[in-house]
């Protein structure tokens, strides 16, 4: 392992969370109930004020790296329009339980919990992959108190043969080979799956680097998260709609993660409220290989009063 100093990773976390604080955003911590205590991102307390004059957004990260590495380019996009809150999801970066519960539908309820806790009755939510499963949840469980929704590269339809197909894509005999990589090897599989553009050169050591800092912590908590999810699990789909809800669907047009035609078959099933937009030229992360577009249209959505 590298020393920090000599760490990128390291050094590029110092990065963003200067850009984060310079977005009006500071860490905080809140104990949910005695079980579980959730690490987030929020409004800093100094400038109430400011933030009581906008909009509530939550973003709700993928499983991979804390919610920082997953949203800097919308967080300093979309703050100065929202009261933005970013939630490291129960056993990623400083979120832990000592519940039993390892489903989305308990991560959903403790991301609603969080927003209660923090003041905020009202709010919007962008999930991106195992975050639209979350952000899916809040939206279907608390209707009164979710505004508009957006679920990015989300496979909230997917069906039990969904991950054998996967792994045969990657290659891959266990599906944590692929979302919990623990070799070098493993987040090059992970990475060319996820990003449209070829990356095959990017150096072993910062392949290594990555796995140790980003994907080395709870991992055995993170596997009982990926066999407690309950959707998934059977031939068909197994979801509700969300018939009186504004739903955004936003997906890369080379996912390899969750394949378009499961985003074209997700907004027939979500409701009539529901739109997608597929940005060209992106697999599983449009966010990141794209933000520029990924922001407007997402700021487009939310702002739309229409």
């Amino acid at each position: 392992m590298l020393p920090f100093f000599l760490s990128p990773v390291s050094l590029y976390a110092i990065y963003v969370r200067r850009c984060f604080a310079a977005s009006g955003l500071s860490q905080q911590t809140l104990q949910l109930d005695n079980e579980t205590t959730v690490h987030f991102w929020g409004p800093n307390p100094k400038f109430s004020q400011a933030t009581q004059k906008k909009p509530s957004l939550v973003l709700i990260h993928g499983f991979g790296p804390v919610a920082m590495w997953q949203w800097r380019n919308q967080v300093q996009f979309l703050s100065p329009r929202f009261n933005v809150y970013v939630p490291d999801l129960v056993f990623f970066g400083d979120s832990t339980t000592t519940s039993a519960e390892r489903s989305e539908v308990f991560q959903a309820a403790s991301v609603a919990k969080l927003m209660e806790k923090a003041g905020v009755e009202r709010f919007s939510v962008i999930g991106t992959s195992y975050g639209g499963f979350v952000a899916y949840h809040v939206a279907r469980m608390w209707p009164e108190r979710v505004e508009k929704v957006v679920i990015a590269s989300s496979g909230v339809n997917m069906r039990r043969g969904d991950n054998e197909k996967l792994l045969r894509r990657a290659k891959l005999e266990k599906i944590e080979h692929l979302m919990l990589p623990a070799t070098a090897v493993q987040l090059q599989t992970l990475i060319g799956l996820a990003m449209s553009r070829r990356v095959n050169v990017i150096p072993r050591f910062l392949l290594n680097d990555f796995v140790q800092k980003l994907y080395s912590d709870k991992r055995k908590e993170k596997m009982e998260l990926l066999k407690g999810l309950t959707l998934g699990r059977d031939d068909t789909p197994n979801l509700s709609p969300l018939p009186n809800k504004e739903v955004l669907i936003v997906w890369g047009d080379k996912d390899q993660i969750f394949p378009l035609e499961m985003a074209t078959e997700l907004k027939e099933l979500l409701g009539p409220k529901t739109r997608l937009e597929v940005i060209k030229n992106t697999s599983h992360v449009p966010q990141v290989e794209n933000p520029i577009q990924f922001n407007n249209i997402v700021e487009s959505f939310l702002c739309d009063d229409s």
